[in-house]
């Protein structure tokens, strides 16, 4: 694949319905006309909504395949828009995933983004360019609702305080989060920069080194759980499952886990409500399928595929309340809606709930190797339907494209340009979004275990360096004049489950896609 090109100014201008004469305008000229939706001969600004999955992997969706997991919300994007098979996340665990796609910076260039708990602190600077800094710029309303999990505060965060600095500190208007992960303490919301619904008499203490307070763990009372854990996950007990850390306090503002998605889809309706005369940005990151998996009971085997089943069609119910809002509020034709997922799929993380004997002949992954927390395709690449009834034409598009191009797409749209050092690693491939090319980006790093990286059809996926004195099993110490690098090389155009290693075939391709993730490594960009 080639590497995607911006649109020039007349083209972003004929689109606009604006005609070749306002090609004259100049930059600043061009970016005032896409404020006024070109004096009404163009489109107003579009919405955006990014509604984004958890743990939902490229074969957990029907129209990607799943059979037993019923989809109809996101099917029905996908008929009305744009469905791509090359969509990635950046990495395939969630905090790098937000983090990249937020800042348009590779997750692993930056010390302090890996899997955070309750307590870290806020891993995007204040005052960089972000996508919702971006979008405020160009005059939107911005929202976040649902999983934060990027750190809050400057380290130890007080929960009972002002908890800040945190969304609203790197571009959002409001937010309404869940700090971490639902398995991970402290298991309350916050709304802006206070916990929702704390009595200051009950203060909320939090640790992820010793115990606090005298409530029971899942360790010591395994009798009191209501979803057994399999490993880790065995500490504080709230609302009868254990959680990664302690927790005592805050009692009247726990959530309850089987009403978490109605709550923040409640919150996101109410955001898209409040600005519905536009234009706004929603970021909303859904918990679903995340452990633990507690979908409401009006889910409870609706799938049958088991409780994890149940959960996905959960996030589709969510994914359809959003879409049904914005059909009653008439907005639905100029709002540009993405749905995607922030990494691939697992089965058994640290919860006995039986998602791994329920699944049956379903495939997380679909035809893809590897899920969650893997360097293979199923880790990162991903469900992602795009649609905006206004300017997009239904279609299936083969674009290799990531999360982390989001920034410098959208900012082209809108007429605004980046700073050289924003969004290093965004390219910008809103020709593929907006369906009017089949290129996108030429490469693209994924982290998983490490990193591995595309080159149009190729993946290339460096060995594991072992521990110094050690080699890996089964393989032989390598010589010191040994030229080719190690690991494995899979050709996706006729190989999509990487199941043919054809690095002894190909070393000169491997030491050409070694020497170029090399060279991006050390170069500390990627954006053209």
């Amino acid at each position: 694949m080639s590497r995607s090109r911006s649109l020039s100014r007349r083209d972003l201008l004929r689109w606009m319905g604006l005609g070749a004469g306002a090609c004259l305008l100049g930059r600043r000229g061009v970016a005032r006309a896409l404020a006024a939706g070109g004096k009404g001969a163009g489109p107003a600004r579009p919405n955006v909504i990014v509604i984004l999955a958890d743990d939902v992997g490229y074969g957990d969706v029907g129209c990607y395949g799943a059979k037993k997991i019923q989809t109809p919300s996101i099917d029905r994007l996908a008929t009305q828009g744009i469905r791509f098979t090359d969509a990635h996340a950046s990495a395939a665990t969630c905090t790098p995933t937000r983090y990249s796609l937020l800042t348009g910076e590779y997750a692993w260039r930056k010390p302090g983004t890996g899997i955070l708990s309750g307590l870290a602190k806020l891993c995007i600077e204040p005052g960089r360019t972000t996508l919702p800094a971006l979008m405020k710029k160009a005059g939107y309303a911005t929202g976040c609702v649902g999983k934060w999990h990027l750190g809050l505060g400057t380290g130890n965060v007080d929960y009972n305080g002002e908890v800040k600095p945190g969304p609203l500190e790197i571009g959002f208007d409001s937010c309404f989060i869940v700090p971490a992960t639902g398995d991970r303490v402290p298991c309350v919301y916050v709304q802006d920069h206070r916990v929702v619904g704390l009595d200051p008499t009950d203060p909320i203490q939090v640790s992820y080194g010793k115990k606090v307070g005298d409530e029971p763990t899942g360790r010591e009372r395994p009798e009191l759980l209501k979803v057994k854990f399999s490993h880790g996950h065995d500490c504080t007990i709230v609302n009868g499952i254990s959680r990664i850390g302690y927790m005592a306090g805050g009692k009247a503002a726990r959530w309850v886990d089987e009403d978490m998605a109605d709550t923040i889809t409640r919150q996101a309706v109410q955001f898209i409500e409040k600005h519905k005369d536009g234009p706004f940005f929603l970021y909303f990151a859904t918990h679903d399928i995340h452990v633990p998996r507690a979908p409401h009971g009006r889910f409870r085997g609706a799938s049958g595929c088991g409780i994890r089943g149940d959960a996905a069609q959960e996030f589709d119910w969510s994914v359809g309340q959003v879409v049904d809002a914005l059909d009653r509020l008439g907005i639905a034709e100029n709002t540009l809606l993405i749905v995607t997922s922030d990494n691939g799929p697992v089965l058994d993380d640290g919860y006995a709930d039986g998602a791994v004997r329920d699944a049956g002949d379903h495939k997380p992954s679909g035809p893809l190797r590897g899920g969650k927390y893997s360097n293979y395709e199923g880790g990162t690449r991903m469900p992602f339907v795009l649609r905006w009834p206004r300017r997009v034409k239904a279609g299936v598009c083969d674009a290799l494209l990531c999360q982390i191009d989001l920034l410098a797409s959208l900012a082209v749209l809108l007429g605004l340009p980046l700073d050289d050092d924003a969004g290093p690693d965004s390219f910008n491939v809103l020709p593929a979004l907006l369906g009017q090319s089949a290129r996108g980006r030429d490469h693209l790093v994924e982290q998983g275990r490490g990193l591995a990286l595309r080159q149009g059809q190729w993946k290339f996926i460096p060995a594991a360096t072992p521990r110094a004195g050690k080699v890996a099993k089964g393989r032989k110490a390598p010589k010191a004049d040994e030229a080719a690098p190690k690991g494995e090389l899979y050709n996706l155009a006729n190989d999509l489950g990487e199941t043919k290693d054809l690095a002894a075939d190909q070393p000169e391709k491997v030491r050409q896609m070694a020497a170029l993730l090399q060279d991006i490594r050390q170069k500390g960009r990627s954006r053209p």
